[in-house]
C-alpha cells in the first residue's frame, strides 16, 4: 500500500488530437484540489498528468495537414499545458508518450512480458472501427456499424501480438473482493465485478502491424510491429517516475499510486487492462481508481457537432478561473453525471461565492475599519454566547470533516460543511448587529468578540478553500492581514480555532467575487434600484423595522428591451394603469432583507418558504419563485421586500412580505444588493 507520507494522484493522459473540453477540466482540477490540500497538511505529493500522442487518428492528422506526425503532436501539445496554467493547476510532472525514455521503459516492459511467454503472436480476425481504433466481435457490432461511434467498421484478418490477459481474471476478481477502495464509486466496482464474474476474460492485443500504423512504440521483439495505444498509455504512470522528478530515484516511493482518477468511459481499461498488466510486471496495484462521471450541457450530450463543448478557457476569460474551479466540484457529487449550464455557473457564483465568502469577507472587514481602525481586536465580552458556542463547535470540527472528506473524494460534502461555517457567521453577525453594539461605548467588549469571531473564521475558511480556490484564497489571507505562505506545509495552528488572531492590521481591497448579472433587464432594474440607495438609502440603518407582518406575492417587473436588439412588431399596447400620487408611493415600505434559510413548499412547484432577516427582526415569506430558483441558492443572498403589506396565508402558510422579482408570467431573476448593506435598509 502507498506510504502514509506519500500521495501520488494521476489524471488519464489525454488524447493530443482533442480540443480540451470541461470533461479534462473537471478530472484535472479534482486532482489538483486533492493535490493541493495533502500538500498543506505535510505529505509529499506527486500529481502527474500529460498526453498520449499515438495512434492512427494522429497519424492521419498529420498527414493530411503535411506534416510529420512528432510535429503535429508538438503542435498540440501546448494548447494543455497552457490551459492547465490558466487553471491554477499544480502538476509535478506532464508527460508525453512520445518522450524518449517513456518509449524506453515500454519497451522495456514488453520485452520482459515477450520473454515470460506472457506476449505470444497470433492471428485475429474481426471488425475493425479506424475511428477508434478498435477490434470488435461479431456479436458486438450491428448493422455493419460500430457499436460506440456508429460508424461502418471493415472485417480485417491480420497477425498481432496478444497479452495473456485471461489468465489473471481470478486473481483480479480476489483483489477486487478484497480491497473495498480499489474500484470506486461503489457502484463502478459492482459494474466491473459483475462483468468479472459473468464472462470469460480474453486475451488483449498489444500490437498494429506497421504496414497499417507506423505511429508508435516499435515492439523490441519485431520490428514489424509497435504496440498498441493501451501498452503504451497506461505504462506512463510508472514511466513518469523514472525520468519526470527532479530527484531520482522516486519510483518506491510514490508507487503504487494513492489515486487513479478517470472517467468512466475508460474504467475497463484501467481497472482490467492495467491491473492485469501490473500483476503479469509483479507491481503492486493502485489504491484506488476513481470513476467520475459525465457533464452534459442545457440536458445535452456534449458534442462537436451540436455545437456545445464548452471550453474552459471561456469560462475562464468570463468567470475566472477559481469560481469555473468552484462550480465543477459545487454543481455534482463526485462520481455521478452532471449538466454544466452558464445560468447554474452563475447562480452558483453569486449564491456561494459572492453572496457567501466575499460578502462575509467585505462586511467584517469594512466593520473593522470602521470600528477598530482597520485592526482586528482581541475578543471581548460573550455577544452571542449560544451562537459563538456554535460556531466554535463548527469550527473546530471542520477540519476533520474535510480531511474525511478528502479521503472519501466526497468534495461537494466538503464544500457543503464549509458553506454551513460562512451560513453560521452571516446569522451571527446579523442576530449580534454590530453596528448597533459600536453605538454604545458599554457594548464595546461584545463588539469586539464580533469581529474577532469573524476573523477567525475568515482565517480557516481561507485555508479550507485554498486548494479549491487557490487564486482568490490568497487574496483573501493578504486583506485580512494574515501572513501564510501556501506554497508549504500550514502548521497545525492555521487550522486550530482556538489560535490567536488579534493586532493584525487588514488591507481591504477589491471585491473578491463580484455579482454576475445574467439577464439584461435585471441589470437595469439592478442600476436604477443602486442609484436610488446611492442617492437616499443609508448603510447602516438604527431605525427599528414596524413589526408589521405582510403578505408576499412574488412582483413582477417588465423587463426593459435591450438597445440594438431587433424586436418584433408590438402588441397592441394596453389601457395604462391608474397612476398614484407620491403622497401613495410614500406609503409602500421597501426594506432589505438577508435570506437565512430557504425550503420548497409541500406539494408546490412555485412556492418557497423564505426565513429572512430584516437586521432587528426576522420574518417567514412566502415567494412564488420556485420555478426560477432552487431553496440552497437563495441562502445569503440580500433581496429586497415590501414590508407593511397585512398578513395573508399562501397554501396555509403566513407570508410577512412581499419579494420584489423581475419578470413577465414567469420569475427570470430576484432584485438583490450588490453592496454590503445591512439588513432591514430601507430603500427609497
Amino acid at each position: 500500500m502507498p506510504k502514509t507520507s506519500m500521495f501520488s494522484i494521476t489524471t488519464p493522459i489525454y488524447y493530443v488530437n482533442d480540443i480540451p473540453h470541461i470533461g479534462h477540466a473537471y478530472t484535472t482540477v479534482a486532482a489538483d484540489v486533492l493535490a493541493r490540500y495533502w500538500r498543506l497538511r505535510g505529505r509529499e505529493v506527486f500529481f502527474l498528468t500529460g498526453l498520449d500522442e499515438h495512434g492512427q487518428k494522429v497519424q492521419q492528422a498529420a498527414a493530411k495537414a503535411g506534416i510529420d506526425p512528432q510535429t503535429h503532436c508538438d503542435k498540440l501539445a501546448p494548447q494543455f499545458e497552457t490551459l492547465w496554467k490558466r487553471l491554477n493547476i499544480s502538476n509535478n510532472a506532464f508527460i508525453r508518450t512520445t518522450d524518449p525514455q517513456h518509449k524506453s521503459v515500454v519497451q522495456r516492459y514488453l520485452q520482459r512480458l515477450y520473454d515470460e511467454n506472457l506476449i505470444y503472436k497470433d492471428s485475429y480476425t474481426g471488425w475493425y472501427c479506424s475511428f477508434d481504433e478498435r477490434f470488435w466481435t461479431e456479436k458486438d457490432v450491428e448493422s455493419g456499424l460500430c457499436p460506440d461511434c456508429k460508424r461502418p467498421v471493415e472485417r480485417l484478418s491480420e497477425h498481432n501480438y496478444f497479452f495473456r490477459m485471461g489468465q489473471y481474471q481470478n486473481r483480479l476478481i480476489e483483489h477486487i473482493t478484497a480491497h473495498p477502495d480499489f474500484i470506486r464509486p461503489e457502484s463502478r466496482r459492482n459494474e466491473v465485478l459483475g462483468f468479472l464474474q459473468t464472462q470469460k476474460l480474453g486475451d488483449l492485443s498489444i500490437s498494429r502491424p506497421k504496414s497499417r500504423l507506423s505511429w508508435g512504440i516499435e515492439l523490441p521483439f519485431d520490428m514489424d510491429y509497435v504496440t498498441y495505444v493501451w501498452f503504451d498509455a497506461l505504462v506512463n504512470y510508472i514511466s513518469a517516475l523514472e525520468y519526470l522528478p527532479r530527484e531520482k530515484p522516486v519510483g518506491n516511493r510514490f508507487w503504487p499510486a494513492n489515486v487513479h482518477l478517470v472517467g468512466k468511459d475508460i474504467l475497463t481499461t484501467h481497472a482490467v487492462y492495467w491491473s492485469t498488466m501490473l500483476m503479469a510486471l509483479n507491481l503492486p496495484l493502485p489504491a484506488t481508481i476513481f470513476a467520475h462521471g459525465w457533464w452534459t450541457v442545457d440536458g445535452e450530450k456534449m458534442s462537436k457537432s451540436r455545437g456545445n463543448v464548452v471550453d474552459p478557457n471561456k469560462m475562464v476569460d468570463e468567470f475566472g478561473a477559481d469560481a469555473f474551479r468552484y462550480f465543477l466540484l459545487r454543481e455534482v457529487p463526485f462520481g455521478q453525471d452532471g449538466d454544466f449550464s452558464q445560468s447554474a455557473m452563475v447562480t452558483s457564483i453569486n449564491s456561494d461565492l459572492a453572496n457567501g465568502i466575499g460578502n462575509l469577507l467585505s462586511r467584517t472587514l469594512t466593520m473593522i475599519e470602521r470600528f477598530t481602525n482597520g485592526t482586528i481586536p482581541a475578543s471581548g465580552q460573550p455577544a452571542l454566547p449560544e451562537l459563538e458556542e456554535k460556531i466554535a463547535r463548527a469550527a473546530t470540527q471542520l477540519p476533520t470533516i474535510l480531511e474525511q472528506g478528502f479521503n472519501a473524494l466526497i468534495f461537494r460534502d466538503n464544500l457543503q460543511g464549509i458553506g454551513e461555517l460562512i451560513s453560521l457567521c452571516d446569522e451571527y453577525i446579523d442576530k449580534a448587529a454590530p453596528w448597533k453594539l459600536a453605538k454604545q461605548p458599554e457594548d464595546a467588549p461584545k463588539l469586539k468578540t464580533v469581529l474577532n469571531y469573524s476573523a477567525r473564521a475568515l482565517r480557516l475558511l481561507a485555508v479550507s478553500l485554498y486548494p479549491f480556490m487557490p487564486q482568490t484564497m490568497a487574496l483573501l489571507t493578504r486583506q485580512l492581514g494574515y501572513e501564510v505562505d501556501f506554497s508549504k506545509a500550514l502548521p497545525v495552528s492555521a487550522y486550530h480555532w482556538d489560535s490567536p488572531m488579534a493586532n493584525l492590521t487588514i488591507a481591504k481591497g477589491a471585491s473578491l467575487f463580484p455579482r454576475i448579472e445574467s439577464l439584461s433587464g435585471t441589470r437595469q432594474i439592478k442600476g436604477e434600484l443602486e442609484k436610488k440607495l446611492k442617492q437616499g438609502a443609508n448603510p447602516v440603518s438604527d431605525t427599528p423595522a414596524t413589526p408589521q407582518p405582510v403578505p408576499t406575492i412574488t412582483a413582477t417587473i417588465p423587463l426593459a428591451t435591450s438597445a440594438g436588439v431587433v424586436t418584433p412588431p408590438a402588441p397592441p399596447t394596453p389601457p395604462a394603469p391608474p397612476q398614484i400620487t407620491i403622497d401613495d408611493f410614500m406609503k409602500i415600505q421597501l426594506k432589505t432583507a438577508k435570506v437565512l434559510s430557504a425550503e420548497r413548499v409541500p406539494k408546490s412547484e412555485k412556492l418557497i418558504k423564505l426565513h429572512v432577516s430584516l437586521g432587528t427582526e426576522q420574518r417567514q415569506i412566502v415567494a412564488g419563485i420556485g420555478k426560477k430558483y432552487e431553496p440552497d441558492v437563495l441562502v445569503g443572498k440580500t433581496i429586497v421586500i415590501v414590508a407593511n403589506l397585512k398578513p395573508a396565508k399562501l397554501m396555509g402558510i403566513e407570508s410577512q412580505g412581499m419579494v420584489l422579482a423581475a419578470g413577465d408570467a414567469d420569475v427570470r431573476g430576484l432584485l438583490t444588493i450588490q453592496e454590503e448593506v445591512d439588513p432591514g435598509t430601507k430603500v427609497k
